[in-house]
């Protein structure tokens, strides 16, 4: 029997302090697809979600809330996903976040692994949150400060 082997899902939501149109978001949104761009060519990228009619899902709903914008993706591991995280536009973006949103106590931010070739979607990123606000870090749902190996066969 062949060893399953498996990917790094991630999610991280925010809550937008403006209308995605607003001056105030402008340099968020100008730089969602350069960004994008250079995520999916680094080393350890697999996929992100998109919108069926834009290339961000920034029409994407989670937990049914209009301020809300979701971004998720698939990396190799999670060396790959922290060595894009803090570099380049991606890295001056993070740092300026509580410009663009609002500060929350939970959790907005998760990882999970997956069977290399799963997709995640809206409801799995809503599950992984929940479980990771719930019960804190788990193999199930955990951050990359408190990460899990992928699951063994």
């Amino acid at each position: 029997m062949a060893m399953t082997t498996y990917e790094l899902a991630q999610v991280n939501i925010g809550r937008r302090k403006y209308a995605l149109d607003a001056p105030e978001m402008k340099d968020f949104t100008d730089n969602l697809s350069p960004v994008n761009a250079v995520a999916e060519g680094f080393d350890g990228f697999v996929w992100r979600f998109r919108d069926e009619t834009a290339d961000n899902a920034t029409e994407q709903r989670i937990f049914g809330d209009d301020q809300l914008l979701v971004n998720m993706s698939v990396w190799r591991d999670t060396a790959a996903l922290t060595a894009f995280m803090y570099q380049g536009t991606h890295r001056e973006l993070l740092s300026r976040r509580f410009e663009f949103f609002e500060r929350v106590q939970e959790a907005m931010a998760a990882l999970w692994w997956v069977p290399s070739g799963h997709r995640p979607t809206i409801a799995d990123a809503e599950h992984r949150l929940t479980l990771l606000r719930t019960h804190g870090p788990t193999p199930d749902a955990f951050t990359l400060r408190t990460s899990f190996p992928p699951p063994t066969a």
